[in-house]
């Protein structure tokens, strides 16, 4: 039995608590995104993360409870109220970022950004693939090193649900992973 996506992606990013690591200015990522097709065919494209600021303790605090309150509408409504803090652009979109938190991991760190509304739906190979319902928001991480290079993942249209422990689980609306693969800071 294949392992779902939901399951591997199971993170700990709206966290009310102030470890998240500061950024002393705007910061930018570029990367691959790379996702294989139901016929085994390896698509890329190019994909641009600006972040101006991260999120403040009280956006983080707030974001957790209102997705505990209100579920992914409450949350995303919130996120729409929110100022952009920076902006992710892939398949020739520039989507802004309202959402960025940034937590140490000893030898780097892991960064996580979340949009009020999705990049692109991709599902059955057609880069045109109609919006489904609660599929509203795109979440990527970013697993960094001090150099700020790495590797990571993004949900480009997808479902952030609660799990216990406030562990924070997305769905993505693709059956397929999109990775992303040699991140570099610019």
């Amino acid at each position: 039995m294949a392992l779902r996506r939901e399951s591997r992606l199971v993170i700990v990013f709206l966290m009310a608590s102030g470890l998240s690591a500061a950024i002393a200015a705007a910061e930018t990522f570029t990367a691959t995104a790379e996702v294989r097709a139901a016929d085994g065919t390896k698509k890329t494209a190019p994909v641009t993360i600006q972040i101006d600021r991260l999120s403040t303790a009280a956006e983080r605090k707030d974001a957790m409870k209102t997705l505990k309150t209100t579920g992914q509408k409450g949350l995303k409504k919130r996120l729409q109220s929110m100022k952009d803090i920076g902006w992710i652009e892939a398949a020739s979109k520039k989507t802004p970022i309202r959402y960025a938190s940034s937590n140490s991991t000893g030898d780097g760190r892991v960064l996580t950004v979340v949009t009020a509304e999705p990049i692109v739906h991709i599902g059955a190979d057609l880069p045109d693939a109609k919006p489904r319902e609660g599929y509203d928001l795109a979440i990527g991480i970013l697993v960094l090193d001090a150099a700020g290079k790495g590797h990571g993942e993004c949900a480009p249209a997808g479902k952030i649900k609660l799990q216990a422990n406030d562990a924070i689980a997305i769905e993505d609306y693709g059956g397929a992973t999109v990775w992303l693969q040699g991140i570099a800071k610019k």
